[in-house]
């Protein structure tokens, strides 16, 4: 064990018992079983990406196992379901794209919860840009000159899964260049960007984290980043709104909810431990070298930016007519 690690989980211990004093039994007997982490996409995503890097860490902090739950399907919405329908005491908690979470009310026309009244926020733990990406044999090296192939050939754009956020983002991209391109739907970010590695796809827009490995080993082209300026890590890279798309940004938003009635002082104990470990040396370190930056919030500052890209995402849903029964 690291000296790093070893000092995370003191602290952690010490703030754990320090933050038992004057909590009500249900919070101090917490957690009292083993923890259910719900990803609600396949392995190799980006939010599978960080339950990893995170259960370990959480389950000494906590004192109880924490297992890790790949519930795919529906694009989240499956796994989703499970934690807004879960007993409120903390034990089952969903780690999933928040943004992705906040477009499926305006994407799906019957959908079996409501994540602005089941579900509430715990923290957030990192923002991973878009990677507007392609295959190698794509002749184009920036967004304009994809554009205008757009016209000319068929290129088919792999997005994770039908209403998730790379492709109400490529949708956004596509109404503001004009762009012409097939949207071909997977139901999880690693098959897609799979297939577009192998050439059956030639578009993507996936989370940083999960697409950098395959643009630096050369398997992608990458043409450029959905965020307002430009990642240290792919400097090189232009922003989608250098290239004209303006004030463009998008990505993948990773954080923790539980059911609604949870009660605060388990939300305050795991919010406090998340942001511990996500922003320890070593975990932080990891994430920032895949392209991922650390960002926690509050449980209300998480709850607002929910309904900030609900809002803002259900326009482009509106706009493009995306809707899924």
């Amino acid at each position: 064990m690291s000296l790093n690690r070893r000092q995370l989980i003191a602290t952690s211990a010490a703030s754990a018992a320090l933050a038992t004093v004057g909590l009500p039994a249900y919070a101090q007997s917490f957690p009292n079983k083993p923890v259910r982490l719900i990803v609600p996409y396949p392995p190799g995503g980006s939010s599978d990406i960080i339950a990893r890097a995170i259960s370990q860490l959480l389950s000494e902090s906590l004192g109880q196992p924490v297992v890790v739950e790949n519930r795919a399907g529906a694009n989240g919405n499956i796994g989703a379901d499970l934690v807004a329908k879960s007993a409120p005491d903390g034990h089952t908690m969903l780690l999933c794209d928040v943004g992705a979470l906040a477009i499926s009310p305006s994407v799906y026309t019957k959908l079996a919860f409501n994540p602005s009244k089941d579900l509430r926020g715990v923290t957030m733990l990192a923002y991973s840009p878009h990677m507007l990406a392609v295959h190698p044999s794509v002749k184009a090296n920036n967004l304009k000159e994809l554009v205008e192939l757009s016209k000319t050939s068929d290129l088919n754009f792999a997005v994770t899964a039908v209403g998730s956020a790379p492709h109400v983002a490529g949708v956004a991209v596509q109404r503001a260049t004009g762009a012409k391109w097939i949207y071909v739907p997977y139901k999880g970010g690693s098959q897609a960007v799979t297939d577009t590695v192998a050439g059956q796809t030639q578009v993507i827009m996936n989370g940083m984290l999960a697409t950098l490995p395959h643009v630096q080993s050369g398997r992608l082209k990458v043409l450029g980043i959905s965020k307002k300026t430009r990642m240290p890590l792919v400097g090189n890279v232009p922003t989608l709104a250098e290239q004209g798309v303006t004030g463009f940004e998008s990505g993948t938003w990773q954080g923790v909810l539980v059911a609604n009635g949870t009660p605060p002082a388990i939300i305050a104990r795991l919010n406090s431990e998340l942001i511990k470990i996500i922003r320890s040396p070593d975990v932080r370190a990891r994430l920032t070298g895949q392209g991922a930056e650390v960002v926690t919030m509050q449980p209300a500052e998480q709850d607002a930016l929910f309904e900030r890209e609900r809002k803002r995402w259900g326009e482009v849903v509106a706009e493009a007519n995306i809707k899924l029964d």
